[in-house]
C-alpha cells in the first residue's frame, strides 16, 4: 500500500503526466494518411525507434514481472533482457535489410511475397490472437496495479473500472493518432519507466541491511541454502528457469519477439533510414541490460528486506514492486510522484503499441486484401480506427471474464507460457525463408499449423507415455518446462520444412524474389563462426580447466566487440560512406552491446 502523497509528489505527478498526454494529443491533432496513421510517415530517427521498442517491449507488467520474479526465483531472470541482445542483433543485420527493401506495412506482407497468401493470413490471424492474449494481460495486471498505485491517495479504483479506464485512454490516443501519438507517447513513457526503475533499484540496494549490489551477493552467499537467488544459471529440472531451457526455448522465444513479431518490428520499418533502425534497435538493447541491476536484483533484495526487516516474508511476486516501493523510496522529494507516473505510463505503453499494429494488421492485411483491394487512405484509416473499438472491447471483456484480480504467482511466466504455444513454426518459418531460398510455401504452412498441435502433442507424450522413466524426470524435471518444449517444437518444425521443401522442389521449382531473402550471407556466415568459435574458447577454458568465470568476464566482452571490429574494418576497407568514422558506425555500437551482454553472462 502506498502512503499518501504528500504535495510534491502530486506536484510532479501532474506535471509529468500532463506532458504525456500533451506529447501524445499534439501528435494527434495532425491530419493522416495511411502511411503516416499506421508508419508515422516512415520518418522515425533512433531515437524514436529507441523510446517506441523499449516502450513496446517493457510495458507495467513486465516491469512488475521482472521484478516479481525475481523476488520468487532470482536472478536467473535475467536471461529474459540479456539474451534478447542475440536476437536484436539478428534483427539488425539479418532482417532489416530483407524487410525494409520492400517497404512493407506489416511483416504478414512479407510472408505473403515469400510464400503465398494462405501463410501471409496464418501469420495474421495467430499475430491477432496473440495480441488479443497479451491485451488480457496487460489490462489484468494494469488494474490490478492501478489499484494498487492509488491506493492510500484517496481515490479508489476498482478492477472492472481500471480495465475500463485504461481501454478508454488507449483506444482515445490510437483513434486519433495512430503511430505517431503512439510513438510520442513512448518517448516519454520510455524516460519515466527508466527513472522509476532505476530510483526503486537504488532505493533498495542501498538499503543499509542490503549494502547496494556487492552487499546483495555477500548475503545471498552466507544465506540459508534454500534462500539462495543470486545464481543466473539453474537446474536443468528446474520447474521455471532451467539453464538447458534458456539457452535453446528462451532462445526461439527472443527470436520471435524481436525478429517476426509484428507489433516490435513495425518500430524499426517505421525508421528513416535502415541506420537509424539498426541505432535504435541497438539502444534499445542497452536500456535492456539495465533491467537485470535494478529490477530483477532489487527483486531479490526485497526477499530479503520483506522477510528479515519487514516481517512480511508472504508478500504475492506480483504485488512486491509496490510494496517495495512503498517501504524504501524516500518521502518529501517528489520521488512517489514520479515513479507513479512512470508506472502509470507504462500501464499504456504495450497497449497502446499492440492497438497500432493491430488495426495495421486489420487494414492491410484483412480490409484491403479481402473486403476493398482498392480502397483509399481514408477508408483504410477508418477501419483501422474500427478495429482499435472492437479488439480493445474483446479484450476488456476476456480480461474481466478470466481473471482474478487477488491471485498470486508469476503472471509474468504465466503470459510466456500462455503464448509460446503459437510462436515456434512462425519462426522456423522466417528464418529459413529469409536464408534459404529453396523453402518452400507448403512447408512454411505445414509447420505454423503444426507448431501448436505438436506442442501439446509433446506435453502430452512427457507426461503420461515417458512419466515412468526415472532419469529423465531427474534431468528435465516432472513436468516438461515450456522452454524445453519450445525448442523441440521449433527444431521438429524446421526438420518438416527442410523434408517438404526437398520434396516439393523436385516437383516445383519456385520463384522466390532476391528482395525476399538475404542477398549475402557469406561475411554474416564469418562473422556468426568467429563469434562461435571466441565463447567456445572460454566455456571450455571454465568446464575443462575450471577456470573462473567472472575472470573471464573481460576478455569475453572484448572478444565479442572485436567480432564487429573486424566487420567494421571490412567494411572501411571498401569504402562504406556511412562507416567512415568509427563513432558514426551501428557497428561499434553493435560491437559493444554484445560485449555488454558476454560480460553478463
Amino acid at each position: 500500500m502506498i502512503s499518501i502523497l504528500d504535495r510534491t509528489d502530486i506536484l510532479v505527478f501532474i506535471l509529468l503526466t500532463g506532458i504525456l498526454a500533451y506529447t501524445g494529443v499534439a501528435a494527434a491533432m495532425r491530419r493522416k494518411d495511411a502511411e503516416r496513421y499506421f508508419m508515422a510517415d516512415r520518418k522515425l530517427k533512433w531515437w524514436s525507434v529507441a523510446g517506441s521498442i523499449y516502450g513496446t517491449n517493457v510495458s507495467l507488467s513486465q516491469i512488475i514481472g521482472m521484478l516479481g520474479i525475481g523476488y520468487s526465483i532470482g536472478f536467473a531472470q535475467s536471461h529474459y533482457e540479456v539474451l534478447a541482445i542475440p536476437a536484436i542483433l539478428l534483427l539488425c543485420y539479418v532482417f532489416i535489410p530483407v524487410y525494409r527493401r520492400r517497404g512493407l506495412f506489416t511483416l504478414s506482407e512479407y510472408l505473403g511475397h515469400r510464400y503465398g497468401h494462405t501463410v501471409r493470413l496464418l501469420y495474421t490471424v495467430i499475430i491477432l490472437a496473440v495480441i488479443i492474449i497479451l491485451l488480457v494481460g496487460g489490462l489484468y495486471i494494469g488494474s490490478r496495479q492501478l489499484g494498487l498505485l492509488f491506493n492510500g491517495t484517496g481515490t479508489h479504483i476498482g478492477y472492472l473500472q481500471g480495465i475500463l479506464l485504461i481501454a478508454a485512454i488507449a483506444c482515445l490516443l490510437i483513434f486519433f493518432g495512430g503511430m505517431e501519438s503512439v510513438v510520442a507517447a513512448e518517448n516519454i513513457i520510455t524516460v519515466l519507466m527508466v527513472l522509476a526503475v532505476v530510483v526503486v533499484g537504488v532505493c533498495t540496494l542501498w538499503q543499509p541491511e542490503i549494502g547496494g549490489l556487492s552487499g546483495l551477493l555477500k548475503l545471498d552467499a552466507s544465506a540459508d541454502r534454500g534462500m539462495h537467488k543470486m545464481h543466473l544459471y539453474l537446474p536443468t529440472n528446474h520447474p521455471d528457469l532451467p539453464w538447458t531451457g534458456v539457452f535453446s526455448g528462451l532462445m526461439v522465444l527472443h527470436c520471435f519477439f524481436w525478429t517476426t513479431n509484428q507489433f516490435e518490428v513495425q518500430r524499426v520499418l517505421a525508421a528513416e533510414t535502415d541506420r537509424h533502425a539498426r541505432l535504435g534497435a541497438i539502444a534499445a538493447g542497452f536500456l535492456k541490460l539495465s533491467i537485470p541491476f535494478f529490477s530483477i536484483a532489487a527483486g531479490v533484495a526485497a526477499a530479503y528486506l520483506f522477510r528479515y526487516k519487514y516481517g512480511m516474508p508472504d508478500v504475492k511476486p506480483d504485488d512486491a514492486f509496490i510494496m517495495l516501493m512503498s517501504k524504501v523510496v524516500p518521502s518529501g522529494y517528489g520521488l512517489t510522484g514520479l515513479i507513479l507516473a512512470g508506472f502509470t505510463g507504462a500501464i499504456f505503453s504495450s497497449i497502446y503499441s499492440m492497438l497500432n499494429s493491430a488495426s495495421t494488421l486489420m487494414a492491410m492485411d484483412v480490409y484491403r486484401r479481402y473486403i476493398d483491394p482498392l480502397a483509399d487512405d481514408r477508408r483504410l484509416v477508418a477501419f483501422g480506427k474500427l478495429s482499435v473499438v472492437v479488439i480493445c472491447g474483446i479484450s476488456c471483456l476476456f480480461a474481466w471474464l478470466s481473471f482474478d484480480p487477488r491471485s498470486d504467482g508469476n503472471f509474468f511466466l504465466t503470459l510466456s507460457r500462455n503464448t509460446s504455444y503459437l510462436k515456434p513454426g512462425i519462426v522456423s518459418a522466417f528464418f529459413l525463408g529469409i536464408c534459404w531460398k529453396r523453402t518452400h510455401p507448403v512447408s512454411a504452412v505445414a509447420a505454423i499449423i503444426a507448431a501448436p498441435i505438436m506442442s501439446f502433442g509433446i506435453e502430452w507424450i512427457y507426461a503420461d507415455i515417458l512419466g515412468g522413466i526415472p532419469w529423465l524426470h531427474a534431468h528435465l524435471g516432472a513436468k516438461l518446462n515450456f522452454l524445453h518444449r519450445v525448442f523441440i517444437v521449433f527444431v521438429l518444425c524446421v526438420i518438416l520444412q527442410v523434408c517438404i521443401s526437398v520434396v516439393y522442389s523436385r516437383r516445383d521449382d519456385a520463384k522466390v524474389s532476391a528482395e525476399d531473402v538475404l542477398r549475402s550471407t557469406g561475411a554474416l556466415r564469418r562473422a556468426i563462426i568467429l563469434l562461435t568459435l571466441i565463447h567456445a574458447i572460454f566455456l571450455s577454458a571454465i568446464f575443462l580447466t575450471g577456470a573462473d568465470p567472472s575472470a573471464l568476464a573481460l576478455p569475453a566482452a572484448i572478444g565479442s566487440f572485436s567480432v564487429f571490429m573486424w566487420r567494421y574494418a571490412g567494411q572501411y576497407r571498401r569504402g562504406h560512406e556511412e562507416h567512415r568514422s568509427l563513432l558514426s558506425s551501428d557497428l561499434f555500437y553493435a560491437g559493444l552491446l554484445a560485449g555488454a551482454a558476454t560480460g553478463v553472462l
